[in-house]
Parts: structure tokens; sequence; C-alpha cells
């Protein structure tokens, strides 16, 4: 019997597992760092003997849930967590719909688009489709940035309930080392709201322009969003509004599919 079992049954306190704590804590350090930290650094922010995070930490580059550099011997998180995430039948489903009308969607106009929800105040990308043109911009699967921040993210958060918006604005604001003004933030997610869609200029790269669209429940609340970085070149037509026009329709279908489901 354990510490805290009641012999009549009941619970005196929480059951605990250390072991599983301490490995819960490195992960979720790593995830909030920013940057790739050594044991010594983990153990000091822990709290923790070097000894017993180096054990810890041994098991989760072997499990595959850190990445250690062989250079420095600091250490990051792995895409695991995120692979794992995305096993879930409500991740499959949204990714095995979606996925088609992504990949004709970039067939028709070269372009990468990529499939985006949030989490915890971050977009973070679950699927791409690559475009065939010469110059494309493809991010990698597992990219995150502050929803704020992202066309992807803002569109998401558009598209809420007033109580979620709000959740996920304060979220996100928390991961954000600019200045925000959350009034001013409401009047931008409004906006996208009247529109149905997202033309914008990218938050981190000049040249860039994201064409953004939500997918939406059946309560008209966006559950993910497809955003195509559109590269301007010299000499060439904007291509804006005719991409905005086909992933429109790219995410009314595959809104509609995801109901039926």
């Amino acid at each position: 019997m354990s510490e805290s079992d009641d012999p009549e049954g009941g619970r005196k306190g929480a059951y605990t597992a250390p072991a599983l704590e301490k490995g819960l804590e490195i992960l979720e350090l790593l995830a909030d760092a920013g940057e790739p930290l050594s044991a010594r650094n983990i153990a000091d922010s822990l709290g923790r003997s070097k000894n017993e995070i180096f054990r810890m930490v041994f098991v989760l580059v072997e499990r595959g849930y850190l990445n250690r550099d062989a250079a420095t011997d600091r250490l990051t998180l792995s895409n695991k967590l995120f692979e794992l995430g995305m096993r879930t039948p409500r991740s499959r489903k949204l990714v095995e719909v979606a996925m088609p009308a992504m990949e004709r969607l970039s067939d028709d106009t070269g372009l990468s688009s990529h499939l985006v929800v949030v989490n915890r105040g971050e977009t973070v990308v679950i699927a791409a489709a690559a475009g065939s043109a010469e110059l494309n911009l493809t991010l990698r699967l597992g990219y995150r940035r502050p929803a704020i921040e992202a066309s992807s993210g803002q569109t998401i958060m558009a598209f809420q309930t007033p109580e979620k918006r709000a959740r996920l604005i304060a979220e996100s604001l928390a991961l954000s080392d600019e200045p925000h003004d959350p009034d001013a933030l409401d009047a931008i997610l409004d906006r996208i709201v009247a529109d149905g869609s997202l033309v914008a200029q990218s938050h981190d790269l000049l040249a860039v322009v994201d064409v953004c669209a939500p997918i939406l429940d059946r309560n008209g609340r966006a559950v993910a969003s497809v955003v195509i970085p559109c590269l301007s070149r010299r000499g060439t037509p904007s291509l804006e509004e005719s991409v905005r026009a086909a992933l429109v329709e790219a995410c009314r279908e595959v809104s509609e599919a995801l109901i039926e489901r």
C-alpha cells in the first residue's frame, strides 16, 4: 500500500511518480527556454542534482524526445511530442481531410500551403503541401510562432467566441516579446471575420505576403487555418487576390467535409 492510500479505501493525498515528474519538468523547461540548454542549466533551473538530471536526460535522448548537439552537448526538444500529438484521431482526421485539398491548391497556384493550428498561444504547422513554383517558401512541420504574430494565428483567433478569443490572445501575449494593444488586435480580428480571410504582409519576412483562410466547424469556429506565403518578384503581377479566392474555396470544401464526417 502506498503512503497516499487510506486503509479505509480513501485517499489522503495525490499519487506521485517522481521519475515521471522529473521527465515532464525537463520537457516543459526546454519547451519554454527558447534556446538549447546543458544538463547543468537544466539541473540548476529545476533545483535538482546534475546526476539525477543526467540519468533522465540520457533516457529522453535514447527515446528520441530530446536532441543533443554533438559539439556543445546542449539539449533541445525533438519533434517526438509533436509526432505523438499528430497520432490522435482528431489530428489525423483534420490532416486526412485537408491534405487532398491543399495538394490541389498547391498544384493550381504553384505555391506551398500550410495547415496550422493554435496550441497554448502558439501556431503550429501540422501539415504542408509543396508548391511547384521556382521560388517558394515552405515552413517545416512543427514550426511555431506566437499566434498574435502570425497571420494563420490571427485568422484562427478571429473565428472564436469572445471568451475563447480573449483566452487565446492572453496566452499569445504571454509568449510575445513585442508590445501589443489588445483593443487594436480585436479590431484586426473583427476585420478578418468581416472579410472571411486575411491577406497581410508577413510579420517576419520582407517581400512575403501571407494569404490565409480558416477551416471552420459546424458552429463557425476555426479549428485550423491554411496559409500560403506569396513571394513578390520584380516585374511580375501580384497573385494574392487570385490565391485568396482559390484558398477560400479550398477551406470551404475542407470545412464541409469535416462537418460531414
